[in-house]
């Protein structure tokens, strides 16, 4: 199973590729992070950063993939949100502002339960749903 990890907002090319960089530093999550591409519009240059995708597989990259998220964001200075996106079409949202400024408790609440989302779908497919 592939999920989509796509950046809504300015600079959404930018923070992709910030994204991408925590991703790979993962061992769990190393090989498993792909930059996909659209081809570019009339007017751009050249190909446009589009979306991540993370192939899933056992050993809890659920968590990992939504630790990685949640850290990532507390870090950005500007409003970012990242657009999680199972193959269902489930997608979760989760956006800076509303981040920032978690207790620790509650980061550790909301990372919970981004990766038990993820892990729902992970589920579905296992169990031929």
């Amino acid at each position: 199973m592939d999920v989509s990890v796509a950046i809504v907002g300015d600079r959404a090319g930018d923070e992709l590729r910030s994204l991408r960089a925590w991703l790979v530093e993962e061992d769990e999550l190393r090989g498993r992070v792909r930059l996909r591409q659209r081809p570019p519009e009339p007017d751009e240059l050249g190909a446009v950063d589009d979306v991540l995708t993370v192939a899933f597989g056992p050993g809890g990259v659920a968590t990992v993939l939504a630790s990685v998220l949640i850290t990532w964001i507390r870090h950005r200075t500007g409003d970012v949100t990242v657009k999680v996106t199972r193959p269902d079409g489930t997608s979760v949202d989760v956006t800076a502002k509303h981040v920032r400024g978690l207790a620790a408790a509650d980061v550790h609440t909301l990372t919970a339960e981004l990766s038990r989302s993820l892990d729902a779908g992970e589920d579905d497919i296992h169990n031929g749903q």
